[in-house]
């Protein structure tokens, strides 16, 4: 399951940011800074699969955020240097400059696009339904699975959304192989994830399951670094904008979900 936005960033360290004046009229543009240095600074969290993780026959960090943080460092003339933090201080850390950028599926939102810039989205999710490859049956939103079996994992935002409809026969698992399993042996009618998670989970799935409708509100995901640095934004938007119209981009995110998640889940 992605998490919900990643964090979630209290008033608190807006004022924080903004009290400091993150803008520094008289400070040079990052890019400049990451050019001269050599390298960009990208932190992740190292625990979150199939966006960041450590292999574990090589120790080394993969996923789909390292490989687009190395199509952004590359195309900017630099080297990555990852830095594995804690997701609960991975914007703060940010904040104090610890780090340029944070490649971690971080939502963008008005709430936090006060206190840092962002680049243009490079992935787009919603919540989206799994059904089993045989269904006929049309479920294009979740009251449609009124009086239907419900499938969701235990304790995510998504068996609080289940809940929140009356009529829906809510099942929750403690994760997806469960859920998947019952799915394919017509115990349950669907289940429900983030559109991200269901293009991996079905990718690496020999189950008869399939993706069904978004039923949702569309989140976008964008890389995050701190305000005043209109080169660097620049630069960083344009190595987005150059992967996805040479098919890097492309190439990656088939690697690891089978599907080009920088489209609305839709249009794929």
């Amino acid at each position: 399951m992605k998490k919900q936005g990643i964090v979630s960033l209290g008033q608190y360290l807006i004022a924080a940011v903004l009290a400091a004046g993150a803008v520094d009229v008289g400070a040079a543009d990052l890019l400049d800074t990451v050019k001269s240095r050599g390298t960009l600074r990208i932190a992740l969290e190292g625990t979150y699969p199939p966006f960041n993780f450590k292999d574990k026959q090589t120790n080394e960090l993969t996923g789909f955020d390292v490989d687009v943080a190395k199509l952004v460092a590359a195309k900017l003339g630099v080297k990555p240097e990852f830095i594995a933090t804690e997701y609960s201080g991975i914007l703060a850390g940010l904040a104090a400059g610890k780090y340029d950028v944070i490649v971690n599926q971080v939502g963008i939102t008005p709430e936090r696009q006060k206190a840092f810039d962002f680049s243009d989205p490079y992935t787009i999710s919603s919540p989206q339904l799994i059904i089993r490859k045989d269904e006929t049956r049309k479920f294009d939103s979740l009251d449609a699975l009124k009086g239907k079996r419900l499938g969701v994992g235990q304790g995510t935002n998504y068996e609080q959304k289940a809940r929140s409809i009356p009529g829906i026969e809510v099942k929750s698992y403690p994760g997806a192989p469960e859920y998947l399993q019952d799915l394919a042996s017509n115990r349950i009618d669907a289940a429900l994830n983030d559109s991200l998670m269901v293009s991996y989970l079905l990718k690496t799935s020999p189950l008869p399951v399939k993706a069904g409708a978004p039923v949702g509100d569309v989140e976008k995901m964008g890389i995050p670094f701190q305000k005043g640095n209109p080169k660097f934004r620049e630069a960083v938007n344009k190595a987005l904008d150059d992967s996805f119209k040479d098919g890097s981009f492309k190439q990656v995110s088939m690697k690891w979900f089978g599907t080009d998640v920088s489209k609305a889940p839709g249009a794929r």
